[in-house]
């Protein structure tokens, strides 16, 4: 959530205005991310998030913005993007689609607890399964295709061990996704991008999704690796901690239980998971944009993650 255009507050009350949110009281752009540009408005009326789409186009974004309302309609604690009068929810702010969503209540929990990973377990069972009728229909922008076009571009970055790693990794997701197992996985969107700074808490209670913004249509299973590869490791080693990792697997299948393929494609799909973020994080290291307030991941954390899910396969 760097800040690579800025917004004046006189841009920003506008849009503020054809929204019915009232008067702008402060405007400051948010640091972290690397994807959009972001700021917290506030208004007489209450607090907000202003995200202009730097990448993401005018034709895809519909499709997470959508997603948003639609899970906030059936009881999801996620943004509600504002619509104007009417009814448009995607915006035009200095030339870049823009929308506006309210303001979740907590904070991130980056130490988080068994109880902790138990809610995000629920809360996304919960999400898929009200997301199963969303009608509109975008793939993982970030799958395995955006995977074989990059690490091309990423393997001279590489040293050679790194270089084996990446290229052996990619070949086996590839012979993964062929197979039976793999076609038999439900499927639906997911949120994509479901890391600690993303969830927000009240103490021990959930308060919410937010950055809905690397949604697509995947395997759910991919959706829960991504959530297991952050919530339930050790940050400094990249390893399993067995008994977040149980509260979160645990509290899922009471929503929706996991199917047969979905257990034995576990293992593989947390290394499927190590690997995109590895791979982006490559991607946004070496050839990054210029913003103010960047701050490009360490791309070797997910480097750790992935050596560790394949020496220390985990199954459910």
């Amino acid at each position: 959530m760097a800040v690579f255009t800025e917004v004046s507050p006189d841009e920003a009350q506008r849009l503020l205005t054809a929204l019915n949110l009232g008067t702008l009281k402060s405007l400051r752009g948010i640091e972290g991310g690397i994807e959009n540009t972001n700021y917290f408005a506030t208004t007489d009326q209450g607090d907000w998030v202003l995200t202009l789409f730097e990448r993401l186009t005018a034709q895809q974004l519909p499709f997470y913005l959508h997603l948003m309302k639609h899970l906030a309609h059936r009881g999801i604690p996620v943004p509600d993007p504002a619509t104007n009068r009417d009814g448009d929810i995607l915006h035009t702010v200095c030339g870049k689609p823009a929308a506006v969503v309210n303001r979740l209540d907590g904070k991130s929990q980056l130490a988080p607890q068994p109880g902790h990973c138990a809610a995000v377990g629920a809360m996304l069972a919960r999400m898929h399964l009200a997301g199963r009728d969303y009608d509109r229909e975008q793939p993982n922008l970030r799958g395995l295709p955006w995977w074989n076009e990059t690490v091309p571009v990423v393997l001279p970055y590489l040293d050679e061990s790194q270089g084996r790693l990446i290229r052996q990794e990619l070949a086996f997701q590839n012979h993964i996704a062929d197979g039976a197992d793999y076609a038999a996985l439900p499927r639906g969107p997911v949120h994509a991008d479901l890391f600690r700074d993303n969830v927000m808490f009240d103490g021990e209670r959930l308060t919410g999704f937010f950055d809905f913004y690397f949604a697509g249509v995947d395997t759910w299973l991919f959706d829960i690796a991504v959530c297991l590869n952050d919530w339930c490791i050790d940050l400094p080693t990249g390893r399993h901690d067995a008994a977040r990792a149980r509260a979160l697997l645990d509290a899922y299948g009471t929503v929706r239980p996991l199917c047969a393929a979905e257990r034995r494609l576990l293992p593989a799909l947390l290394r499927a998971g190590a690997l995109r973020f590895w791979v982006s994080r490559l991607w946004d290291y070496f050839l990054p944009r210029e913003a103010s307030m960047l701050k490009p991941h360490d791309p070797t954390h997910f480097e750790r993650v992935l050596r560790e899910r394949v020496a220390h396969p985990v199954s459910p």
